[in-house]
Protein backbone atom coordinates (compact mmCIF):
# COMPACT_ATOMS: atom_id res chain seq x y z
CA UNK A 1 0.00 0.00 0.00
CA UNK A 2 1.60 3.69 -1.19
CA UNK A 3 1.43 6.62 1.29
CA UNK A 4 -0.17 9.98 1.24
CA UNK A 5 1.40 10.85 4.12
CA UNK A 6 4.73 10.43 5.79
CA UNK A 7 6.67 11.87 8.91
CA UNK A 8 10.45 10.93 9.00
CA UNK A 9 13.02 11.43 11.77
CA UNK A 10 11.09 12.26 14.66
CA UNK A 11 10.04 11.10 17.96
CA UNK A 12 7.28 9.06 17.30
CA UNK A 13 5.50 8.08 20.76
CA UNK A 14 3.57 5.09 20.07
CA UNK A 15 1.90 4.74 23.02
CA UNK A 16 1.17 0.84 21.87
CA UNK A 17 1.49 -2.01 24.62
CA UNK A 18 5.13 -1.64 24.63
CA UNK A 19 5.67 1.91 25.06
CA UNK A 20 8.15 1.76 21.20
CA UNK A 21 9.43 4.98 20.41
CA UNK A 22 10.07 4.86 16.52
CA UNK A 23 11.11 7.13 13.75
CA UNK A 24 8.60 7.16 11.19
CA UNK A 25 4.86 7.36 10.52
CA UNK A 26 3.24 6.67 7.11
CA UNK A 27 -0.85 7.24 6.49
CA UNK A 28 -3.08 6.15 3.29
CA UNK A 29 -6.15 8.30 3.36
CA UNK A 30 -7.35 8.31 7.25
CA UNK A 31 -5.48 5.18 8.34
CA UNK A 32 -1.58 4.65 9.50
CA UNK A 33 -0.47 2.10 7.15
CA UNK A 34 3.34 1.62 8.56
CA UNK A 35 5.15 2.89 11.59
CA UNK A 36 9.40 1.99 12.57
CA UNK A 37 12.04 3.41 10.70
CA UNK A 38 12.81 4.45 7.82
CA UNK A 39 13.34 1.52 6.05
CA UNK A 40 9.97 -0.11 7.50
CA UNK A 41 8.60 2.22 5.65
CA UNK A 42 10.49 3.34 2.66
CA UNK A 43 8.18 0.66 0.67
CA UNK A 44 5.23 3.10 0.80
CA UNK A 45 6.44 5.93 -0.72
CA UNK A 46 5.61 7.60 -4.28
CA UNK A 47 6.43 10.42 -6.38
CA UNK A 48 3.37 11.56 -5.04
CA UNK A 49 3.73 10.96 -1.60
CA UNK A 50 4.38 13.96 0.71
CA UNK A 51 7.28 13.98 2.94
CA UNK A 52 7.74 15.66 6.60
CA UNK A 53 10.82 15.78 8.34
CA UNK A 54 9.97 16.36 11.93
CA UNK A 55 13.53 17.16 13.02
CA UNK A 56 13.39 15.20 16.12
CA UNK A 57 9.88 16.67 17.12
CA UNK A 58 7.82 14.49 19.12
CA UNK A 59 4.70 13.09 17.17
CA UNK A 60 1.77 11.83 19.28
CA UNK A 61 -1.60 9.98 19.34
CA UNK A 62 -4.09 13.14 19.25
CA UNK A 63 -5.13 13.92 22.58
CA UNK A 64 -7.85 12.87 23.59
CA UNK A 65 -9.81 14.92 26.33
CA UNK A 66 -11.89 12.65 28.37
CA UNK A 67 -13.97 15.22 30.12
CA UNK A 68 -14.49 18.55 28.66
CA UNK A 69 -17.66 20.75 28.56
CA UNK A 70 -17.25 21.72 24.67
CA UNK A 71 -20.46 22.84 23.89
CA UNK A 72 -20.00 25.27 26.95
CA UNK A 73 -16.41 26.05 25.87
CA UNK A 74 -17.35 27.86 22.99
CA UNK A 75 -20.50 29.59 24.13
CA UNK A 76 -18.30 30.81 26.77
CA UNK A 77 -16.52 33.04 24.11
CA UNK A 78 -19.85 34.91 22.63
CA UNK A 79 -20.13 36.63 26.25
CA UNK A 80 -17.44 38.25 28.79
CA UNK A 81 -14.58 36.79 29.06
CA UNK A 82 -13.51 37.16 32.89
CA UNK A 83 -9.93 35.43 32.68
CA UNK A 84 -9.19 38.80 29.93
CA UNK A 85 -5.85 40.72 31.19
CA UNK A 86 -8.04 43.75 30.80
CA UNK A 87 -10.40 42.39 34.38
CA UNK A 88 -8.54 43.05 37.09
CA UNK A 89 -10.78 44.52 39.44
CA UNK A 90 -14.65 44.42 39.80
CA UNK A 91 -14.54 47.96 38.29
CA UNK A 92 -13.21 46.77 35.16
CA UNK A 93 -15.87 43.65 35.08
CA UNK A 94 -18.97 46.20 35.23
CA UNK A 95 -17.49 47.89 32.85
CA UNK A 96 -17.26 44.79 30.40
CA UNK A 97 -20.91 44.07 31.36
CA UNK A 98 -22.04 47.30 30.59
CA UNK A 99 -20.32 47.55 27.39
CA UNK A 100 -21.82 44.25 26.17
CA UNK A 101 -25.28 45.42 27.62
CA UNK A 102 -25.02 48.31 25.33
CA UNK A 103 -24.65 45.75 22.44
CA UNK A 104 -27.19 43.75 23.44
CA UNK A 105 -31.21 44.46 23.08
CA UNK A 106 -33.00 44.96 25.75
CA UNK A 107 -34.80 41.60 27.69
CA UNK A 108 -31.68 39.80 26.29
CA UNK A 109 -29.61 37.72 28.40
CA UNK A 110 -25.84 39.29 29.34
CA UNK A 111 -23.21 36.46 30.35
CA UNK A 112 -19.88 36.61 31.85
CA UNK A 113 -18.12 33.48 32.35
CA UNK A 114 -14.50 32.64 34.14
CA UNK A 115 -14.69 34.10 37.07
CA UNK A 116 -12.01 34.14 39.64
CA UNK A 117 -13.00 36.05 43.00
CA UNK A 118 -9.17 35.32 44.07
CA UNK A 119 -7.68 36.69 40.98
CA UNK A 120 -9.80 40.17 41.29
CA UNK A 121 -7.94 42.92 43.19
CA UNK A 122 -10.85 43.60 45.49
CA UNK A 123 -11.02 39.50 46.21
CA UNK A 124 -14.78 39.87 46.72
CA UNK A 125 -18.34 38.79 44.79
CA UNK A 126 -19.81 41.71 42.98
CA UNK A 127 -23.14 42.34 44.54
CA UNK A 128 -26.15 41.73 43.20
CA UNK A 129 -26.89 45.90 43.57
CA UNK A 130 -23.49 46.43 41.14
CA UNK A 131 -25.13 44.16 38.75
CA UNK A 132 -28.96 45.99 38.53
CA UNK A 133 -26.62 49.53 38.15
CA UNK A 134 -25.04 48.13 35.36
CA UNK A 135 -28.83 47.06 33.69
CA UNK A 136 -32.50 46.78 34.90
CA UNK A 137 -33.10 46.10 31.34
CA UNK A 138 -30.86 43.12 30.71
CA UNK A 139 -30.77 40.11 32.97
CA UNK A 140 -27.34 39.24 33.64
CA UNK A 141 -25.69 35.55 34.75
CA UNK A 142 -21.68 35.84 35.94
CA UNK A 143 -20.24 32.40 35.91
CA UNK A 144 -17.48 31.67 38.21
CA UNK A 145 -14.99 29.87 36.86
CA UNK A 146 -15.96 26.51 38.33
CA UNK A 147 -19.36 26.59 36.92
CA UNK A 148 -21.07 25.50 39.77
CA UNK A 149 -21.98 28.96 41.15
CA UNK A 150 -23.44 32.41 39.32
CA UNK A 151 -24.72 35.83 40.38
CA UNK A 152 -27.81 37.14 38.42
CA UNK A 153 -29.01 40.74 39.16
CA UNK A 154 -32.65 41.58 40.23
CA UNK A 155 -33.97 41.04 36.22
CA UNK A 156 -32.54 37.67 35.80
CA UNK A 157 -33.89 36.61 39.12
CA UNK A 158 -37.07 37.99 37.88
CA UNK A 159 -37.15 35.80 34.57
CA UNK A 160 -36.50 32.44 36.66
CA UNK A 161 -39.68 33.38 38.74
CA UNK A 162 -37.03 33.76 41.98
CA UNK A 163 -37.87 35.94 45.00
CA UNK A 164 -37.41 35.89 48.75
CA UNK A 165 -40.39 33.23 49.34
CA UNK A 166 -38.73 30.41 46.90
CA UNK A 167 -37.38 27.50 48.50
CA UNK A 168 -33.87 26.13 47.90
CA UNK A 169 -33.72 23.72 45.33
CA UNK A 170 -32.41 19.71 46.41
CA UNK A 171 -28.46 19.99 46.19
CA UNK A 172 -28.51 23.80 45.79
CA UNK A 173 -28.64 27.31 47.58
CA UNK A 174 -30.21 30.52 47.03
CA UNK A 175 -28.13 32.96 49.31
CA UNK A 176 -29.75 35.29 51.16
CA UNK A 177 -28.90 38.16 53.88
CA UNK A 178 -29.77 37.78 57.59
CA UNK A 179 -33.12 39.69 56.95
CA UNK A 180 -34.27 36.73 53.99
CA UNK A 181 -33.04 38.98 50.89
CA UNK A 182 -31.72 36.94 48.36
CA UNK A 183 -28.04 37.92 47.60
CA UNK A 184 -28.32 36.86 43.59
CA UNK A 185 -25.52 34.08 44.20
CA UNK A 186 -26.41 31.32 43.36
CA UNK A 187 -25.38 27.91 44.71
CA UNK A 188 -24.82 24.55 42.95
CA UNK A 189 -28.42 23.47 41.75
CA UNK A 190 -29.81 26.59 42.34
CA UNK A 191 -27.26 27.94 39.40
CA UNK A 192 -27.62 24.92 37.37
CA UNK A 193 -31.44 25.51 37.69
CA UNK A 194 -30.99 29.26 36.55
CA UNK A 195 -28.62 27.92 33.51
CA UNK A 196 -32.30 26.42 31.98
CA UNK A 197 -33.67 30.47 31.53
CA UNK A 198 -29.98 31.68 30.55
CA UNK A 199 -29.57 29.42 27.55
CA UNK A 200 -28.59 29.62 24.35
CA UNK A 201 -30.23 29.77 20.93
CA UNK A 202 -29.99 27.25 18.45
CA UNK A 203 -27.68 29.77 16.42
CA UNK A 204 -25.63 30.62 19.51
CA UNK A 205 -24.84 27.04 20.04
CA UNK A 206 -23.55 26.41 16.52
CA UNK A 207 -21.69 29.25 16.40
CA UNK A 208 -19.90 28.51 19.87
CA UNK A 209 -19.31 24.69 18.95
CA UNK A 210 -17.31 25.59 15.44
CA UNK A 211 -15.32 28.11 17.96
CA UNK A 212 -14.67 25.24 20.29
CA UNK A 213 -13.72 22.99 17.10
CA UNK A 214 -10.96 25.02 16.51
CA UNK A 215 -9.86 25.87 19.61
CA UNK A 216 -9.55 22.46 20.60
CA UNK A 217 -7.74 21.44 17.45
CA UNK A 218 -5.45 24.36 18.15
CA UNK A 219 -4.49 22.12 21.44
CA UNK A 220 -4.05 19.15 19.53
CA UNK A 221 -6.93 17.62 20.94
CA UNK A 222 -8.63 15.31 18.28
CA UNK A 223 -11.22 13.47 20.83
CA UNK A 224 -13.43 14.65 23.45
CA UNK A 225 -15.50 13.44 25.70
CA UNK A 226 -18.15 16.47 26.19
CA UNK A 227 -19.27 15.96 30.17
CA UNK A 228 -22.61 18.07 29.51
CA UNK A 229 -24.34 21.94 28.34
CA UNK A 230 -26.62 24.20 29.85
CA UNK A 231 -30.13 23.69 29.36
CA UNK A 232 -32.16 20.78 27.77
CA UNK A 233 -30.18 18.10 27.12
CA UNK A 234 -31.88 16.64 24.11
CA UNK A 235 -31.68 20.44 22.32
CA UNK A 236 -28.22 20.66 22.63
CA UNK A 237 -27.71 16.94 21.84
CA UNK A 238 -29.47 17.56 18.41
CA UNK A 239 -27.77 20.72 17.61
CA UNK A 240 -24.12 19.15 17.71
CA UNK A 241 -24.78 16.07 15.73
CA UNK A 242 -26.22 18.46 13.20
CA UNK A 243 -23.03 20.22 13.43
CA UNK A 244 -21.17 17.24 12.82
CA UNK A 245 -22.91 16.29 9.95
CA UNK A 246 -22.50 20.14 8.42
CA UNK A 247 -18.71 19.10 9.00
CA UNK A 248 -18.81 22.44 11.23
CA UNK A 249 -16.96 20.22 14.19
CA UNK A 250 -13.22 18.61 13.48
CA UNK A 251 -13.26 16.97 16.95
CA UNK A 252 -14.34 13.51 17.68
CA UNK A 253 -17.01 13.31 20.02
CA UNK A 254 -18.14 10.99 22.98
CA UNK A 255 -21.49 12.85 24.04
CA UNK A 256 -22.25 12.21 27.64
CA UNK A 257 -26.33 11.94 28.39
CA UNK A 258 -26.42 14.85 30.57
CA UNK A 259 -27.48 18.28 31.10
CA UNK A 260 -26.42 20.49 33.61
CA UNK A 261 -29.76 21.49 34.75
CA UNK A 262 -32.08 18.53 36.28
CA UNK A 263 -29.32 16.20 34.67
CA UNK A 264 -31.94 13.17 36.03
CA UNK A 265 -34.70 13.83 33.51
CA UNK A 266 -32.70 13.88 30.50
CA UNK A 267 -30.96 10.65 31.47
CA UNK A 268 -34.61 9.71 32.28
CA UNK A 269 -35.30 9.92 28.25
CA UNK A 270 -32.58 8.92 26.87
CA UNK A 271 -33.15 5.44 29.07
CA UNK A 272 -36.62 5.03 27.69
CA UNK A 273 -35.66 6.37 23.46
CA UNK A 274 -34.16 2.89 22.61
CA UNK A 275 -30.56 4.35 21.90
CA UNK A 276 -27.66 3.24 24.58
CA UNK A 277 -23.76 4.11 24.80
CA UNK A 278 -21.69 3.66 21.83
CA UNK A 279 -24.29 4.22 19.14
CA UNK A 280 -23.06 6.24 16.28
CA UNK A 281 -20.03 6.74 14.52
CA UNK A 282 -16.33 7.84 14.57
CA UNK A 283 -17.30 10.71 14.32
CA UNK A 284 -20.10 11.27 16.93
CA UNK A 285 -20.88 8.43 19.26
CA UNK A 286 -23.48 8.40 22.53
CA UNK A 287 -21.89 8.17 25.46
CA UNK A 288 -22.71 7.41 29.15
CA UNK A 289 -25.51 8.72 31.30
CA UNK A 290 -24.42 11.09 33.80
CA UNK A 291 -25.64 12.83 36.52
CA UNK A 292 -23.96 15.17 39.07
CA UNK A 293 -23.44 14.30 42.54
CA UNK A 294 -21.73 16.81 44.60
CA UNK A 295 -19.96 20.25 44.23
CA UNK A 296 -16.59 22.24 43.36
CA UNK A 297 -13.28 20.97 44.26
CA UNK A 298 -12.86 25.20 44.48
CA UNK A 299 -16.03 26.57 45.63
CA UNK A 300 -15.89 24.28 48.42
CA UNK A 301 -18.79 22.35 48.02
CA UNK A 302 -18.00 18.87 47.54
CA UNK A 303 -19.67 15.92 49.75
CA UNK A 304 -16.54 14.89 52.06
CA UNK A 305 -16.65 12.09 54.92
CA UNK A 306 -14.53 14.09 57.06
CA UNK A 307 -14.97 18.07 57.42
CA UNK A 308 -13.19 20.71 55.02
CA UNK A 309 -9.63 21.48 57.12
CA UNK A 310 -10.70 25.16 56.94
CA UNK A 311 -14.29 24.52 58.07
CA UNK A 312 -14.96 22.26 60.83
CA UNK A 313 -18.74 22.08 59.93
CA UNK A 314 -18.53 21.78 56.33
CA UNK A 315 -19.29 18.41 54.45
CA UNK A 316 -20.23 19.74 51.22
CA UNK A 317 -23.46 19.28 49.30
CA UNK A 318 -24.99 16.42 47.58
CA UNK A 319 -27.33 16.80 44.63
CA UNK A 320 -29.11 12.85 45.28
CA UNK A 321 -29.89 10.83 47.78
CA UNK A 322 -28.30 7.02 47.79
CA UNK A 323 -31.93 5.63 46.96
CA UNK A 324 -32.40 8.53 43.89
CA UNK A 325 -28.66 7.47 42.52
CA UNK A 326 -29.72 3.86 42.73
CA UNK A 327 -32.88 4.34 40.86
CA UNK A 328 -31.82 6.94 37.94
CA UNK A 329 -28.39 5.36 37.12
CA UNK A 330 -29.58 1.54 37.63
CA UNK A 331 -32.13 1.69 35.41
CA UNK A 332 -29.67 3.71 32.58
CA UNK A 333 -27.35 0.44 33.17
CA UNK A 334 -30.16 -1.70 33.00
CA UNK A 335 -30.55 -0.34 29.83
CA UNK A 336 -27.56 -0.77 28.17
CA UNK A 337 -25.69 2.43 28.96
CA UNK A 338 -22.37 2.98 30.30
CA UNK A 339 -23.11 5.08 33.47
CA UNK A 340 -21.26 7.82 35.12
CA UNK A 341 -21.49 10.74 38.13
CA UNK A 342 -19.66 14.29 38.85
CA UNK A 343 -18.15 12.80 42.10
CA UNK A 344 -15.31 14.67 43.27
CA UNK A 345 -15.35 14.04 47.29
CA UNK A 346 -15.07 11.09 49.06
CA UNK A 347 -18.40 10.94 50.16
CA UNK A 348 -19.78 11.28 46.74
CA UNK A 349 -17.18 8.44 45.18
CA UNK A 350 -18.76 6.00 47.76
CA UNK A 351 -21.69 7.07 47.27
CA UNK A 352 -21.61 6.40 42.89
CA UNK A 353 -19.82 3.35 43.81
CA UNK A 354 -22.24 1.77 45.86
CA UNK A 355 -24.73 2.67 43.22
CA UNK A 356 -22.35 0.94 40.86
CA UNK A 357 -22.36 -2.24 43.07
CA UNK A 358 -25.87 -2.87 43.01
CA UNK A 359 -26.33 -2.50 39.45
CA UNK A 360 -24.49 -4.89 38.76
CA UNK A 361 -25.78 -7.16 41.49
CA UNK A 362 -29.17 -5.94 40.20
CA UNK A 363 -28.37 -6.85 36.20
CA UNK A 364 -24.40 -8.53 35.87
CA UNK A 365 -22.64 -7.18 32.78
CA UNK A 366 -18.87 -7.33 31.59
CA UNK A 367 -16.99 -4.81 29.95
CA UNK A 368 -20.12 -2.16 31.69
CA UNK A 369 -16.54 0.62 32.22
CA UNK A 370 -18.48 2.39 33.97
CA UNK A 371 -17.21 5.44 35.32
CA UNK A 372 -16.35 8.43 37.62
CA UNK A 373 -15.78 11.77 36.49
CA UNK A 374 -12.86 13.77 38.78
CA UNK A 375 -12.99 10.99 41.33
CA UNK A 376 -11.58 13.40 43.61
CA UNK A 377 -10.25 12.58 46.94
CA UNK A 378 -9.75 9.12 46.11
CA UNK A 379 -9.07 7.26 49.28
CA UNK A 380 -6.79 3.97 49.04
CA UNK A 381 -9.89 2.08 50.34
CA UNK A 382 -12.37 3.74 47.26
CA UNK A 383 -9.32 2.75 44.99
CA UNK A 384 -9.91 -0.44 45.84
CA UNK A 385 -13.49 -0.86 44.74
CA UNK A 386 -12.72 0.90 41.30
CA UNK A 387 -10.69 -1.56 40.57
CA UNK A 388 -13.01 -4.67 41.85
CA UNK A 389 -15.80 -3.19 40.12
CA UNK A 390 -14.12 -2.29 36.91
CA UNK A 391 -14.57 1.67 37.25
CA UNK A 392 -12.93 3.59 34.86
CA UNK A 393 -11.54 7.43 36.95
CA UNK A 394 -10.99 10.73 34.89
CA UNK A 395 -8.86 12.71 37.03
CA UNK A 396 -8.05 16.01 36.58
CA UNK A 397 -3.83 16.41 36.75
CA UNK A 398 -4.18 20.15 35.50
CA UNK A 399 -6.32 20.99 38.53
CA UNK A 400 -3.69 20.24 40.99
CA UNK A 401 -1.32 23.08 38.68
CA UNK A 402 -4.25 25.40 38.73
CA UNK A 403 -5.86 24.66 42.54
CA UNK A 404 -3.88 23.12 44.60
CA UNK A 405 -2.59 25.86 46.72
CA UNK A 406 -6.63 25.41 47.77
CA UNK A 407 -6.87 22.29 47.82
CA UNK A 408 -4.15 22.23 50.81
CA UNK A 409 -5.98 24.89 52.53
CA UNK A 410 -9.37 23.29 52.09
CA UNK A 411 -8.53 19.10 52.40
CA UNK A 412 -4.80 18.89 54.24
CA UNK A 413 -3.69 15.78 54.41
CA UNK A 414 -6.32 14.53 51.23
CA UNK A 415 -4.41 16.69 48.87
CA UNK A 416 -1.75 12.98 48.83
CA UNK A 417 -4.87 11.19 47.03
CA UNK A 418 -6.57 14.24 44.93
CA UNK A 419 -6.43 12.48 41.42
CA UNK A 420 -3.87 9.66 42.30
CA UNK A 421 -2.46 9.02 38.97
CA UNK A 422 0.28 7.00 40.29
CA UNK A 423 -1.52 5.05 42.31
CA UNK A 424 -3.95 4.08 39.42
CA UNK A 425 -1.13 2.70 37.86
CA UNK A 426 0.16 0.82 41.04
CA UNK A 427 -3.40 -0.74 41.30
CA UNK A 428 -3.57 -1.12 37.40
CA UNK A 429 -6.70 0.70 36.92
CA UNK A 430 -6.99 2.24 33.48
CA UNK A 431 -7.50 6.35 34.24
CA UNK A 432 -8.23 9.00 31.53
CA UNK A 433 -7.21 12.25 31.73
CA UNK A 434 -9.75 14.98 31.24
CA UNK A 435 -9.52 18.80 31.54
CA UNK A 436 -12.99 19.61 32.27
CA UNK A 437 -12.11 22.98 29.93
CA UNK A 438 -13.26 26.01 30.09
CA UNK A 439 -13.06 25.54 33.96
CA UNK A 440 -9.34 25.84 33.58
CA UNK A 441 -7.41 25.42 30.06
CA UNK A 442 -7.93 22.94 27.62
CA UNK A 443 -4.33 22.63 27.11
CA UNK A 444 -3.40 18.99 27.47
CA UNK A 445 0.51 19.87 28.21
CA UNK A 446 -0.66 21.22 31.17
CA UNK A 447 -2.26 18.45 32.54
CA UNK A 448 0.91 15.92 31.52
CA UNK A 449 3.06 18.85 32.75
CA UNK A 450 0.82 18.63 36.14
CA UNK A 451 1.00 14.74 36.54
CA UNK A 452 4.54 14.78 35.74
CA UNK A 453 5.56 17.29 38.48
CA UNK A 454 2.82 17.59 41.15
CA UNK A 455 3.40 20.85 41.88
CA UNK A 456 1.34 24.14 41.97
CA UNK A 457 1.14 26.77 40.12
CA UNK A 458 3.13 28.28 42.85
CA UNK A 459 5.83 25.63 43.11
CA UNK A 460 4.09 24.36 45.89
CA UNK A 461 4.14 20.07 46.09
CA UNK A 462 1.13 18.55 46.09
CA UNK A 463 1.04 15.02 47.24
CA UNK A 464 4.62 13.87 45.53
CA UNK A 465 4.00 10.24 45.64
CA UNK A 466 1.40 10.62 42.94
CA UNK A 467 3.83 12.22 40.35
CA UNK A 468 4.08 9.63 36.90
CA UNK A 469 6.83 9.30 33.99
CA UNK A 470 5.97 11.31 30.98
CA UNK A 471 5.03 8.50 29.53
CA UNK A 472 2.44 7.41 31.69
CA UNK A 473 0.84 11.01 31.53
CA UNK A 474 0.55 10.79 27.56
CA UNK A 475 -1.32 7.18 28.41
CA UNK A 476 -3.33 8.90 30.81
CA UNK A 477 -4.10 12.32 27.75
CA UNK A 478 -4.13 9.27 24.66
CA UNK A 479 -5.27 5.54 24.88
CA UNK A 480 -6.72 5.72 27.56
CA UNK A 481 -9.61 7.82 26.78
CA UNK A 482 -9.71 6.00 24.04
CA UNK A 483 -10.07 3.10 26.50
CA UNK A 484 -13.09 4.97 28.37
CA UNK A 485 -15.09 5.38 25.55
CA UNK A 486 -14.96 1.68 24.03
CA UNK A 487 -12.76 2.94 21.21
CA UNK A 488 -9.08 1.52 21.80
CA UNK A 489 -9.51 -0.42 18.64
CA UNK A 490 -9.53 2.27 16.36
CA UNK A 491 -7.56 5.30 18.08
CA UNK A 492 -5.38 6.59 20.72
CA UNK A 493 -1.67 5.54 19.49
CA UNK A 494 -0.13 5.32 16.38
CA UNK A 495 -0.40 1.95 15.59
CA UNK A 496 -0.92 0.06 11.95
CA UNK A 497 -4.98 0.04 11.39
CA UNK A 498 -5.68 2.89 13.23
CA UNK A 499 -7.05 6.64 12.31
CA UNK A 500 -4.39 8.97 11.84
CA UNK A 501 -4.99 11.31 14.28
CA UNK A 502 -2.31 12.59 16.15
CA UNK A 503 -0.33 15.78 17.10
CA UNK A 504 3.41 17.17 16.75
CA UNK A 505 4.66 19.40 19.07
CA UNK A 506 7.77 21.73 18.81
CA UNK A 507 10.59 19.45 20.47
CA UNK A 508 10.86 16.36 22.28
CA UNK A 509 8.62 15.83 24.90
CA UNK A 510 10.86 12.86 26.43
CA UNK A 511 14.14 15.29 26.36
CA UNK A 512 12.73 18.43 27.85
CA UNK A 513 12.90 19.74 31.31
CA UNK A 514 9.65 18.08 33.20
CA UNK A 515 9.84 22.10 34.42
CA UNK A 516 8.98 23.25 30.73
CA UNK A 517 6.96 20.58 29.57
CA UNK A 518 3.48 23.38 29.74
CA UNK A 519 5.64 25.55 27.49
CA UNK A 520 5.51 22.88 24.72
CA UNK A 521 3.59 24.20 21.73
CA UNK A 522 1.65 22.00 19.30
CA UNK A 523 2.81 22.75 15.66
CA UNK A 524 0.80 20.41 13.80
CA UNK A 525 -2.99 18.73 14.42
CA UNK A 526 -3.41 15.97 11.96
CA UNK A 527 -7.63 14.40 12.02
CA UNK A 528 -8.25 11.34 9.65
CA UNK A 529 -5.45 11.89 7.80
CA UNK A 530 -5.95 15.79 7.48
CA UNK A 531 -3.55 18.59 8.68
CA UNK A 532 -6.05 21.04 10.30
CA UNK A 533 -3.86 22.73 12.36
CA UNK A 534 -0.18 24.51 10.90
CA UNK A 535 0.46 27.55 12.39
CA UNK A 536 2.26 30.28 10.64
CA UNK A 537 2.27 27.85 7.51
CA UNK A 538 4.84 25.32 8.79
CA UNK A 539 4.18 22.49 6.65
CA UNK A 540 6.37 24.66 4.17
CA UNK A 541 9.25 24.38 6.50
CA UNK A 542 9.08 20.73 7.45
CA UNK A 543 8.04 19.42 3.91
CA UNK A 544 11.08 18.23 1.93
CA UNK A 545 11.49 16.47 -1.07
CA UNK A 546 11.22 12.53 -1.72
Amino acid sequence: MKADLIFINGEVITVDDQNRIVDCVAIKANQIIATGSYNDIEHTITQDTKVFDLEGKSLLPGFIDAHAHFTIYGTNSLGVDCTSSGIQSIQDLLEAIQKKCMETPKGQWVRATGFNEHTIAEKRYPTREELDSISKDHPIILIRKCNHFSFVNSKGLEVANIDATTKDPNGGIFERLADGRLTGKLIENAHMQMLEYANFTKEELRKGLKLASKEFIKAGITSVHDAGAYGDGADTFRIMQEAVNAKEIDVRIYAFVCSLTNSHLFVRKMSESGAITGLGNERFRIGPAKLFTDGASVGPTIATRETYSHDQNNFGLLYYSQEELNEILGNAHAKGFQVTAHAQGDRAIEMLLDCIEKALENQPRENHRHRIEHAGIASPDLQRRMKELGVVPIPNPAFIYVNGDKYSEYYGDRVNVMYPCWDYIEQDIIAAYGSDAPVITLNPLLGIHAAVNRQAWNGQPIGNRQKVSVLDAIRGYTINGAYASFEENIKGSIEIGKLADFVVLSESILDCDLNKIKDLQVVLTVVDGEILYDPNSQRETVESAV
